[in-house]
């Protein structure tokens, strides 16, 4: 029996993007892999996230994220993207890459997990990641015009895991040499969350406004990467910076 094999020159593409990432020594440099090999399928747009080990918390940091998801040029974190795509939810009940597909219905983004993402709207392609404690993360990608052929998916997951696995490394690695700190004013507040004080409680405390300690707790969330309070409080006492 005969059994078909992609094209050789696919195959080099692919072995030498896996190169190229393996020898990245910064994170741009497995952004520029994974840019060179996608766009010209039609992958404009690009998200790598880890999962969180909160419970009810899909995104737990985000690594990458480029381009106009929401075609309304608005920014993007990680509490917004994965409140506005549904379809990242779709990684917990899969272990394969999967297209999603979005069109605009009567004003309202209408998401669909689809075999051939076609059509006006964004498409995409989202690649879970799989390790050593299961679902670790995600990496998605979109465009308008894609290129969903099964080579292609193959393809990209391939290198979007790859690619996922060297970033975690790569960061891993940096904040191991440089860890972000706290100030002091946001491990005061981080530590009266963990002892379970509500906001309005802790400006009482503390003499300020309520809105002065979620900005202390939207700058906490930013330097620890993280997209909640309940995982900024996790990611502090992991480093040490406020106590059980």
């Amino acid at each position: 029996m005969s059994v078909s094999r992609p094209p050789a020159k696919h195959t080099d593409a692919l072995l030498d993007s896996l190169l190229r990432i393996d020898k990245s020594q910064h994170m741009a440099d497995v952004q520029a892999v994974i840019r060179h090999i996608a766009q010209p399928l039609g992958y404009e747009m690009f998200a790598m996230f880890s999962m969180a080990a909160i419970p009810d918390a899909v995104i737990g940091r985000i690594y990458w994220l480029e381009g106009d998801w929401f075609a309304d040029g608005s920014s993007v974190d990680a509490t917004t993207y994965v409140q506005r795509c549904p379809a990242t939810q779709h990684v917990l009940h899969t272990d394969e890459a999967f297209f999603w597909s979005k069109n605009n219905q009567a004003g309202e983004d209408m998401y669909r997990i689809v075999q051939t993402p076609s059509g006006p709207g964004i498409n995409g392609l989202q690649v879970p990641v799989f390790g050593r404690n299961g679902l670790e993360g995600a990496v998605s990608l979109g465009g308008h015009h894609l290129d969903s052929s099964a080579d292609t998916r193959l393809q990209l997951a391939i290198v979007s895991q790859h690619g996922f696995r060297k970033a975690k490394r790569l960061l891993e690695h940096t904040e191991r040499e440089y860890p972000p700190s706290l100030t002091l004013r946001e491990r005061e507040v981080l530590q009266w969350i963990a002892s379970g004080r509500r906001q309005t409680e802790i400006a009482a405390i503390l003499g300020v406004s309520p809105r002065t300690v979620e900005n202390h707790l939207r700058r906490a969330r930013l330097r620890l990467g993280v997209a909640t309070t309940a995982q900024a409080v996790h990611a502090a006492l992991q480093r040490g910076e406020i106590k059980h």
